[in-house]
């Protein structure tokens, strides 16, 4: 048996609040959610002015990078050689979806969602980055 550090809900309210100030400093409005490594939510914010489709979107993000173990941006990289890609099951292959790895094993992932693809992968980074810091 190993012990396996976990996420805490202080944790995923810093990373909303980490994506938050990014997208901010930028003039962006997103959504965020921040999921434990089982892919379930614990935090989740849609900032003001960001597209009310965003909110599920970016639920997905974090959930597809939890159980997937890896950055969304990689699943859709994959697409255009594998379409089968986009039949798995809870698997959501927009970039935007980044893992939260401490000591070498995933305890989350941040999703964002709202803006184009590179954005959303920057604002998620930002708030894994706080994390780590």
């Amino acid at each position: 048996m190993r012990t396996v550090e976990q996420i805490e809900l202080a944790d995923a309210t810093a990373a909303v609040a980490a994506a938050k100030a990014e997208a901010t400093s930028n003039g962006w409005a997103v959504s965020v959610a921040v999921t434990d490594a089982g892919g379930h939510l614990l935090a989740y914010e849609r900032m003001d002015g960001a597209a009310a489709s965003s909110g599920e979107i970016a639920c997905e993000k974090a959930r597809t990078s939890s159980i997937f173990r890896a950055p969304t941006g990689g699943l859709e990289d994959k697409i255009k050689d594998r379409l089968a890609i986009l039949s798995l099951p809870n698997g959501m292959p927009m970039r935007g979806g980044i893992p939260i790895v401490v000591n070498g094993t995933v305890v989350g992932a941040v999703g964002v969602s709202g803006l184009a693809p590179h954005q959303d992968e920057q604002v998620a980074t930002a708030a894994v980055a706080m994390l780590s810091a």
